[in-house]
């Protein structure tokens, strides 16, 4: 127990110094989602005052958050709420044309409701809008922990540094990857699998940008892999499935994977030779 009673104290003193930069994760998940319910909500309110009583609470629970991030943060929480507030207005036309663009690429969609309420794509891209607005504001942690949130919740890994323009689609979703320094225009289609990344990882090269250009109307099919900061995919492109991409292709490309198929009688002996399991 003597023991014991030394790690407390020390874990005491310890968490003495962190409790000023560790924002309570589950309050900034609940804010992401009452901050979409709010904005695409299934029950509306019923009077206009009350909208403007659910942003101010929004608005202190945001405060609370960036409180919790301390003084040496470098941000003043009230300005900094006011600030991503004000800016909401914005966010949500981007996403009201995020939905569209869902609903319109498509045919399983049945409408806008459908998009809204149950697609993992438009929720990732939902709180990564929020997440990014944060992180533009210069609020240190907040924005990566809603991120990681939306992952959680949907196999979708937005960082909230990327810069993403509208009518932004992504398709099923799960295992999509999107690094910090992507740079992603408008009416930009990616699906399951899809990865946006670095050549080469080194905490060296934070500050640079290590990352790939997607300029307007590109499509990247499942399972491709664009790598690198210099990589510029040109617009109105079509990237193929299981693509692996180190350079950049001009506006108008299709790019795509060649692999081999091969099918053969079960009954043949030689069936599993050249199985790698």
């Amino acid at each position: 127990m003597e023991r014991l009673n030394e790690f407390i104290d020390k874990l005491y003193e310890k968490h003495q110094d962190l409790s000023e930069f560790m924002p309570d994760a589950g309050e900034a998940h609940l804010f992401a989602d009452k901050l979409i319910r709010l904005l695409f909500p299934n029950n509306p309110c019923d009077k206009k005052e009350e909208y403007r009583l659910r942003f101010r609470e929004l608005g202190l629970t945001l405060e609370g958050l960036i409180v919790s991030l301390g003084k040496n943060s470098g941000v003043i929480p009230r300005d900094q709420a006011q600030k991503f507030f004000i800016t909401v207005p914005e966010v949500y036309e981007l996403l009201v044309d995020d939905a569209e663009a869902i609903y319109r690429c498509d045919p399983a969609a049945t409408n806008l409701q459908e998009v809204i309420c149950a697609y993992p794509g438009f929720y990732a891209i939902a709180v990564y809008r929020f997440a990014h607005l944060l992180y533009r504001q210069g609020v240190p942690v907040l924005p990566r922990i809603m991120a990681e949130y939306a992952h959680a919740r949907t196999g979708i890994d937005l960082h909230p540094g990327a810069s993403i323009g509208k009518s932004f689609f992504i398709d099923h979703g799960t295992g999509v990857v999107i690094g910090e320094t992507s740079i992603i225009g408008n009416n930009v289609k990616i699906y399951q699998g899809v990865t946006l990344g670095a050549m080469i990882v080194k905490k060296s090269m934070a500050s640079t940008k290590r990352h790939p250009t997607i300029q307007d109307n590109v499509i990247i099919y499942a399972g491709s892999t664009v790598l690198g900061g210099e990589t510029v995919i040109g617009h109105d492109s079509v990237i193929g499935g299981n693509v692996w991409l180190t350079e950049s292709v001009p506006p108008h490309s299709v790019v795509y994977h060649t692999s081999t198929v091969k099918i053969r009688n079960s009954k043949n002996n030689d069936y599993y030779t050249d199985f790698s399991i």
